[in-house]
């Protein structure tokens, strides 16, 4: 399993859309711009995103995107799940008909792996994620930085 750019776009346009909360309703174009994605395929993202009651659109000027429910009650695995991200590592996509009709040796092993995946991703909140970007971005503005260092950021859990 790789998460495609479709997981990753989306991740990051809501997480772009969730730090930019406190404004109005943000454009699909201002997320274009400030992520460098297509407004094209965030158009196409957000259709999903608002199916999934994930997002909001508002209409008429001042108009955009805002999320549909609170930050902390959004998690990366639903935003995945909306834009038909799948979350697999079987071939047979849980269907033990990976080999020629019959379960593969390693199936019991690639199930854990999937669920495994699932449930750290469903426990981890757009609004943690929103809270250790703007943390990280405020420590780059305080601290000087030396050309090479690699900063470690970690994965704030709900």
């Amino acid at each position: 399993m790789r998460l495609t750019t479709k997981g990753r776009y989306a991740v990051t346009a809501m997480l772009d859309l969730a730090i930019n909360h406190n404004k109005d309703s943000v454009t699909l174009r201002n997320i274009a711009e400030n992520q460098k994605i297509s407004l094209s395929y965030l158009e196409q993202l957000f259709a999903k995103l608002r199916k999934q009651d994930l997002v909001k659109g508002m209409r008429g000027p001042g108009g955009g995107y805002r999320l549909a429910r609170s930050a902390d009650e959004i998690s990366i695995a639903q935003i995945i799940r909306a834009v038909d991200e799948p979350m697999e590592f079987t071939d047979c996509h849980g269907l033990e008909n990976c080999k020629g009709g019959e379960r593969c040796l390693s199936h019991h092993l690639w199930v854990q792996l999937t669920d495994q995946l699932d449930d750290f991703l469903s426990n981890i909140y757009l609004g943690a994620l929103m809270r250790e970007s703007e943390q990280a971005l405020e420590q780059r503005r305080t601290e000087p930085r030396q050309t090479g260092d690699r900063q470690k950021v970690t994965v704030p859990m709900h």
